[in-house]
């Protein structure tokens, strides 16, 4: 080999040992070159434990405080924390420039898997680091999520929330299906709390898995829970689901309604029913689902709405109404009997004390009425009175009102200082009747006159002629008339009687003939009897008709005057008819004569 080749083998290997020289003479490393230092070349005497870094297999969640302890001979700086999923290069986490040497690990800055944090000290004494590494370790800041938690087939609602519970109506007996669903890559076990009791079921895993439980407690009460569940991961963290549900096995409690307007007996047959929902009550349990009617032990008709309208027919009704809660439980029934009457009273009429002159003190009134149905409302009777000249027309027109007769209910009294002073006027009387349902009628005015007392009259069986049948003329045709008068009070005035005649055949227009007038005088009545004789002739053959008259000029003001006059018969026998033997009329006793001989013969025979 030349001499020229060997110098320049020389400079070459001069740069390489220059350039490896440099490279040893360099500054404090940073981040991006720690991957390439090799922990055993280090001239550093100082050592970096992590105190309280990451062991073997732990489960790093959330902060974590991590700290170095140093050991040996050196100083050291600074010292730069990296971390490393497995499998990947170092970034920094933090570097530290001074004591204590620690920081917080914030883990939920990385995605979960298995790391390795590494930490490089400088030591300014050799100018060269020392590194330490933990051992591998899981981030796991991943909260279990419950991807489903329910109660299989409830009566109604979703239990999602405490104003939409699941409902159920289960026996004491009975069970309550509980599912979950979850989601997490190291799922535990979880456990289910709050539940109809006694008891709590067991806890789901984590040596085996069933999502769910089949719960019997062998008693369930009514009432409401809220079942919690709570799921566990292997790295502690957990979470919890909250469902809202409910027992109820008692049906709601139905109180009475407004039927109508209250009262017993209704005069309408359209009925309202109001307070129908108010009236429902299921106090703590699922709540009222529907409110049904039953009309006279018919079909149940369910109602929709507080207020319900009805038609019913005159009579007696029943009505009945329950409740049903929302997961099917019926509770009690109420009942009532509701009562129609649309018809008016009947009016029967007035029954009223002879009204005159003569009365003394009260005149009982009553007026007659009845109703079938509901019956009449006594106590809503309005009797009314007043005086009229003429007892025609709607108001009285003397008293110039109605007035409301004293007392109450159907049987009364009217009592006035003086009858006299309305001798001739008229009593008018009005009633308004109710039933016990409220119809109402109004009578017509009736009048009733208030007549003298004073009343003289003919005793007919004393009144009469001593002979029917008579032969005319002077001679023969003189008949005997023969009147008792009678008075019903004692009366101290004169009294005018006259005798009149008429032929029977005569004509409308032929007027009575005015035979004989008698004055009784004052006193004459005094005992309330006079007797009068007359005497007539008949003047010719035929019927004649009598007529006796008290007071023909209608002078004495009475009670009644179709009394004053006495209708009698005689006949004029007609002369000119052979065998007629004036004034003959065969008497009782010769028939009876006659009648008892011819018996006589006959039993002869």
């Amino acid at each position: 080999m030349s001499k020229q080749s060997m110098g320049g083998r020389v400079v070459a290997i001069g740069l390489v040992s220059f350039l490896l020289l440099s490279m040893l003479s360099v500054s404090q490393p940073v981040a991006t070159h720690l991957g390439e230092h090799v922990e055993a070349s280090s001239t550093s005497g100082v050592s970096i434990v992590f105190s309280n870094g990451p062991a073997e297999d732990e489960s790093v969640t959330g902060l974590k405080t991590v700290t170095f302890a140093l050991s040996g001979s050196g100083t050291i700086d600074s010292i730069l924390v990296e971390i490393a999923e497995v499998g990947s290069t170092y970034a920094t986490v933090t570097n530290l420039t001074g004591s204590p040497w620690l920081f917080n690990f914030d883990s939920t800055s990385y995605t979960n898997g298995t790391y390795t944090l590494r930490a490089t000290g400088w030591d300014t004494d050799v100018s060269d680091v020392t590194i330490s590494t933990t051992d591998e370790f899981t981030i796991d800041n991943r909260v279990p999520e419950i991807t489903a938690f329910t109660v299989l087939s409830p009566n109604v609602g979703s239990g999602a929330a405490s104003t939409d519970r699941a409902w159920f109506n289960v026996g004491e007996t009975g069970t309550l299906e509980f599912r979950y669903g979850i989601s997490d890559d190291d799922f535990n076990r979880a456990t289910l709390q709050n539940v109809p009791g006694p008891g709590s079921p067991s806890t789901d895993g984590p040596t085996s898995l069933a999502y769910g439980w089949d719960w019997s407690s062998g008693s369930f009460s009514e009432g409401t829970w809220n079942p919690r569940l709570t799921v566990f991961d292997d790295s502690g963290l957990s979470s919890s689901e909250t469902i809202f549900i409910g027992i109820d096995r008692t049906g709601p409690t139905m109180s009475s309604v407004s039927v109508g307007d209250g009262n017993t007996w209704q005069s309408t047959t359209s009925i309202i029913i109001s307070g129908i929902l108010d009236a429902a009550n299921d106090g703590s349990g699922s709540g009222v689902a529907v409110v049904e009617l039953q009309i006279d032990d018919g079909a149940w008709t369910s109602l929709s709405s507080n207020t319900h309208s009805i038609q019913l027919s005159e009579g007696n009704h029943s009505l009945s109404w329950r409740a049903t809660d929302r997961v099917g439980n019926t509770g009690n029934t109420v009942s009532d009997i509701i009562r129609i009457d649309t018809s008016m009273p009947e009016l029967v009429g007035w029954t009223v004390d002879p009204l005159t002159t003569d009365l003394i003190g009260i005149a009982n009134i009553s007026f007659s009425t009845y109703d079938l149905l509901s019956g009449v409302d006594e106590s809503a009777v309005s009797l009314q009175y007043g005086f009229d000249s003429n007892g025609v027309g709607q108001t009285p027109d003397l008293s110039g009102q109605w007035l409301e007769l004293p007392g109450s209910g159907l049987d009364r009294g009217l009592a006035l200082d003086n009858w006299a002073t309305k001798s001739r006027q008229y009593l008018m009387l009005r009633a308004t009747v109710s039933d016990e349902a409220g119809n109402t009628e109004i009578t017509e005015p009736q009048a009733f006159q208030v007549m003298p007392g004073l009343d003289l009259s003919w005793n007919a069986t004393a009144t009469d002629v001593d002979r029917l049948v008579v032969r005319p003329g002077e001679t023969f045709g003189n008949i005997t008339i023969t009147g008792e008068l009678r008075s019903n009070q004692i009366y101290a005035g004169a009294v005018v009687i006259s005798l009149e005649a008429a032929p029977a055949d005569r004509s409308a227009t032929t007027d009575w003939t005015v035979m004989n007038v008698v004055t009784l005088p004052a006193g004459s009545l005094g005992d309330g009897v006079e007797t009068i004789e007359w005497t007539y002739t008949v003047p010719n053959s035929g019927q004649y008709d009598l007529r006796l008259r008290i007071d023909p000029t209608n002078v004495i003001d009475e009670n009644s005057e179709i009394n004053n006059d006495h209708y009698m018969v005689v006949t004029g026998a007609d002369i000119s008819s052979p065998g007629l033997v004036p004034s003959f009329a065969p008497t009782l006793t010769a028939l009876i004569c006659v009648g008892f001989v011819v018996s006589m013969l006959q039993q002869r025979d």
